[in-house]
């Protein structure tokens, strides 16, 4: 009894030893074969992702689901869908949808493991990628469209209307899939958990966020250091900073959030390269280190993963178009309630004579 006892329990802790944020494992190989090896221990840090990660990818789908959502509402009862800015404004909002629809699915996985199967592997990973390359590429879409507004107002670029915002979407949503493949076809289901088949492709997906991390932190410093020169001129209009202010504080929350991740994710990347046999002192060291990567890598995640409701958030407070409208749409719904309260009440007539109150 106590031998099938103990089965049971390093089966469980096997189970929970993956957590897949949706790119790549969070431990080698080695310690989660063996997470109750008393060489390396990661039980604590399991369990601080297990109960952290749901509750706190809960909050995040539950604020993005109504952010989004009231973004594509507005756009679509106030705005023109055939301006470029909008375009890029509506298909955002869609990209963090997408990202967030992967979001409960690995909070479940956090909790229970994989056991939905591998077509909802395959396909949950799909989503989930379309959804965060596709809202990279619209982040640099939108700072370099930004860039030549202030740049060059006269361009053709900045004006563009009509065909031009449908060739943008059609091409951000086919690249965006193109890179998101891998993350369909080399995924499986496996052993209660939904994991890259083997490391070579695990490490194409960190390299790949990381990547696409440089190159957007390239083109945002060079696009706002030349926007910053070009406001500080004294012939400018101080007015322009108030246009760059919603666009530049999502690069800020962008680069805050994925800073930090995108370090935590390459310096654990070395855990999949081969390495040779080492003695326990060299092991044990390692052991504290990775345990130290893990916790970084387990909190800077919840932060980058929770963009998907917070560019809503700055789209509403700092964007003052935004504002108005919502302004507008709140107070037509209070009308609209004042309205239908006022017919109900007239339709109540009372009685004169008997005193009883009649509905119609």
């Amino acid at each position: 009894m106590a031998k099938t006892e103990g089965l049971m329990l390093t089966a469980t802790t096997d189970i929970m030893s993956y957590s897949y944020s949706g790119d790549e494992h969070y431990y080698d190989d080695y310690y989660s074969s063996n997470i109750t090896d008393e060489r390396c221990n990661k039980e604590a840090v399991i369990q601080f992702g297990a109960i952290f990660t749901p509750v706190f990818f809960s909050i995040v789908v539950i604020f993005s689901l109504f952010g989004n959502i009231l973004i594509i509402v507005i756009l679509a009862k106030y705005e023109n869908f055939r301006s470029l800015t909008n375009t890029f404004i509506l298909n955002l909002a869609i990209s963090d949808l997408f990202f967030t629809a992967g979001l409960p699915f690995w909070a479940y996985y956090h909790m229970y493991g994989w056991d939905l199967g591998e077509v909802a592997c395959k396909t949950v990973s799909f989503v989930f990628y379309i959804g965060f390359y596709s809202s990279g590429i619209l982040l640099i879409l939108m700072t370099a469209h930004r860039y030549v507004a202030v740049m060059n107002p006269l361009s053709n670029i900045v004006s563009a209307t009509g065909g031009s915002s449908v060739i943008t979407s059609v091409i951000i949503w086919a690249v965006s899939i193109l890179v998101a493949i891998p993350g369909f076809c080399f995924t499986t289901s496996q052993s209660k958990h939904c994991v890259y088949k083997d490391s070579k492709w695990k490490l194409w997906g960190i390299y790949q966020q990381n990547v696409l991390f440089i190159v957007t932190l390239i083109i945002f410093v060079y696009c706002y250091a030349k926007i910053i020169c070009r406001l500080l001129r004294p012939t400018v209009q101080r007015r322009r900073s108030k246009t760059l202010k919603l666009i530049f504080t999502l690069m800020v929350v962008f680069f805050v959030g994925w800073g930090p991740y995108n370090i935590a994710l390459f310096l654990h990347s070395f855990s999949h390269w081969t390495t040779t046999s080492v003695d326990s002192k060299t092991l044990a060291a390692k052991c504290e280190s990775e345990k130290s990567l893990d916790y970084a890598l387990y909190v800077s995640r919840l932060f980058a993963f929770s963009h998907c409701c917070l560019n809503p958030v700055f789209y509403v407070f700092l964007g003052i178009k935004f504002k108005n409208h919502l302004k507008k749409m709140l107070k037509s719904w209070g009308n609209n309630k004042s309205s239908i309260h006022s017919r109900q009440s007239r339709l109540t007539i009372t009685s004169v004579t008997s005193g009883e109150e009649l509905s119609m």
